[in-house]
């Protein structure tokens, strides 16, 4: 499979890569059967908390999760959330520049302001909260887990969560108390450090991590510099009561160019993104527990645009934001659990620039999800949940979805289908400028979307494939109309985005790890009949590890993306985007229990590609680094 081609990529000259990653699919499958006769084991994957608000098997789940550890993530020199989602299946993600730029995310193609990141249980974005900056810049130290939940998630978690919900948990403390001390350096004047430590005793655990990164990156006014910082605390008050805390801050401080025709020498944009959480977890008996949470958010963004011979024009937005969020889990049996429970939320969001926005809002939420087996090895959910909005009034929204595994430890059969919606901003509804006005009367963004797949897993080899079929239909979608004066907002638009899921996995503990994901995207603009911008009908990625022993290992990765269109930003014209794939490469040696030197080359071939139009992606670098365990 050609994982670079020097000059642009024609239509047709996708389609052996696309080909390939299918053949390999088959013979990953067709290998995996040949070496399991006879196994008869059932395992059900990890616990995923995200799909159904309580810790559940990913094999006896309906909805088409994915779960990245931590670990594997660390094992892989993976350092950013942007680079950790953008090697699963349906995740594609498009970023304005290289290390530190704005990133927009299109799970299973919705809007980038259709997916709902959660940290540690609180939202990270809401309809006035994005999360580009946060999603560029954050890196991964102190992460315990990714788990990425696809298609209509409002059911359980409300507002923006139309393509699905991307969760990230902090680490827990355990066992003996320790420290580890990484440090990295390497092209475009990269410096990266962090430091973790962790521990449990008696009733308390602990686990605290920081990471400053710094990066010029290749152009003019490119530089990045930002950290990363968490804190968790539990203990574990009885046998019945455990209570803890978590604190994740990000701030970073980006140059920001424009695209490669503007080249603007002194922009500049600093965000401080932080979100804190008091939590319990209480269980009065065998069949009740309940979870509360008490958590806030403040986000503050400044961007600097000075103008020769004019005042620098300064922008500020600021975020707030409180939640109480309370559910209850009552198990009847063997077979059911009811987990129901209430979410409030209270914001206000301030923005000087552009709309003149100064507004609160407050959101009161109930929602119910009910588990039932009612046969061995049939898995079923229903849930229902009512939102009700000060600014944009109630929405309610219902998912259901269903697992069936014929074939314990071998074959699992899913589907689900549900409903979602996005709430109108401030900007959409009360917006003043003097050539645009906010519309008071939008509605919120509908969706309903329904999936089909098949999981097969080989657990002898420790493989598995999973192929994916969804459908989702978008209406009253919100857009700007300035063919009128003032420009103002409607619900107009409608949108249909369908496709394939494929993601195949072997897992040989300390020996053979290597996985690999296709996306086929159809996303089309229902009321223009055009297609979707920046949703590639073709989406490649795949990693191989090896440990050669003594202390050795190499490991290799691609990503692919095809078929796209995007936006000219000289001409502002639609046109066709360029193909690309970029290959990485990284080794590591365990020098000792306690001492190990990494090297990994990212853009391997030096590809010349731009994730979106106009802003150029970096060039080939090489890094190395040492991480020393006290």
């Amino acid at each position: 499979m050609n994982i670079w081609f020097p000059a642009p990529l024609k239509r047709r000259s996708f389609i052996p890569v696309v080909a390939a990653t299918l053949a390999a699919f088959l013979m990953v499958a067709a290998g995996l059967m040949a070496a399991e006769a006879g196994e008869e084991s059932v395992p059900l994957g990890p616990i995923v908390v995200t799909a159904t608000r309580t810790p559940l098997p990913a094999g006896v789940l309906g909805s088409s999760v994915d779960f990245v550890s931590g670990e594997e993530l660390a094992r892989e020199q993976i350092g950013s959330l942007r680079a950790a989602l953008g090697g699963t299946a349906g995740v594609p993600l498009f970023a304005t520049g290289a290390g530190g730029a704005a990133t927009s995310l299109f799970l299973r193609g919705a809007n980038s302001n259709q997916t709902l990141f959660l940290v540690d249980g609180l939202r990270l974005n809401d309809a006035n909260t994005d999360y580009a900056v946060f999603l560029g810049g954050a890196g991964l130290t102190g992460t315990d887990s990714l788990e990425i939940i696809r298609g209509p998630q409002s059911t359980l978690y409300g507002s923006e969560a139309m393509g699905g919900v991307v969760a990230v948990r902090t680490r827990q403390g355990e066992g003996a108390p320790s420290a580890q001390l990484s440090v990295e350096g390497g092209s475009f004047g990269t410096e990266r450090g962090s430091l973790e430590a962790q521990g449990a005793r008696n009733q308390w655990a602990y686990h605290l991590a920081v990471e400053d990164n710094h990066t010029d990156n290749q152009r003019a006014n490119n530089s990045f510099t930002g950290t990363t910082y968490v804190v968790r605390l539990d203990r574990q008050v009885d046998a019945r009561l455990a209570v803890g805390a978590t604190l994740r801050g990000f701030a970073g401080a980006y140059g920001s160019p424009g695209d490669r025709f503007t080249n603007d020498p002194d922009n500049r944009e600093r965000e401080q993104n932080q979100l804190a959480t008091i939590f319990a977890d209480c269980t009065l008996s065998p069949v009740w527990s309940g979870r509360v949470i008490l958590g806030g958010q403040d986000r503050r963004l400044v961007s600097e645009n000075p103008t020769p011979g004019q005042p620098t024009q300064i922008t500020h937005v600021q975020n707030r934001r409180g939640v109480l969020d309370w559910q209850n889990t009552v198990k009847s049996g063997d077979r059911n659990r009811l987990t129901a429970g209430a979410t409030a939320e209270r914001s206000h969001t301030r923005n000087d620039g552009f709309g003149d926005i100064n507004r609160r809002d407050n959101l009161l939420a109930f929602f119910a999800e009910d588990e039932w087996t009612p046969a061995d090895r049939v898995y079923l959910t229903a849930g229902l949940r009512s939102d009700d909005h000060d600014t944009s009034g109630r929405a309610t929204t219902w998912r259901t979805t269903a697992a069936w595994r014929p074939i314990p430890g071998r074959l699992k059969l899913r589907a689900s289908y549900g409903t979602a919606f996005r709430s109108p901003g401030f900007l959409d509804l009360y917006g003043q400028s003097a050539y645009y006005v906010g519309n008071p009367g939008l509605n919120p963004e509908h969706a309903r979307g329904w999936d089909a797949g098949v999981d097969l897993d080989w657990p002898r080899s420790g493989g598995s494939v999973s192929a994916t079929w969804f459908d989702t239909e978008f209406r009253d979608l919100i857009v700007y109309d300035f063919s009128q004066f003032p420009g103002t907002t409607a619900n107009v638009d409608r949108a249909r985005t369908r496709g394939l899921e494929l993601s195949a996995r072997q897992h040989l503990a300390g020996t053979f790890e290597t996985r690999l994901a296709y996306t086929y995207l159809e996303a089309e603009n229902l009321t223009q009949h055009t297609r979707l911008l920046r949703r590639p009908r073709h989406s490649v990625s795949a990693d191989l590890w090896h440990n050669l022993g003594r202390g050795f290992s190499v490991g290799a990765g691609v990503l692919g993306v095809a078929r796209r269109q995007d936006v000219d930003p000289l001409t502002f014209a639609t046109v066709d985007g360029r193909d690309y794939a970029v290959a990485r490469l990284y080794a590591a040696w365990a020098a000792s229990a306690r001492l190990s030197v990494r090297l990994r080359i990212e853009n391997l071939l030096d590809a010349h590609y731009e994730e979106v139009l106009g802003y150029p992606a970096a060039g080939a670098g090489v890094f190395a680094g040492v991480e020393l365990k006290l």
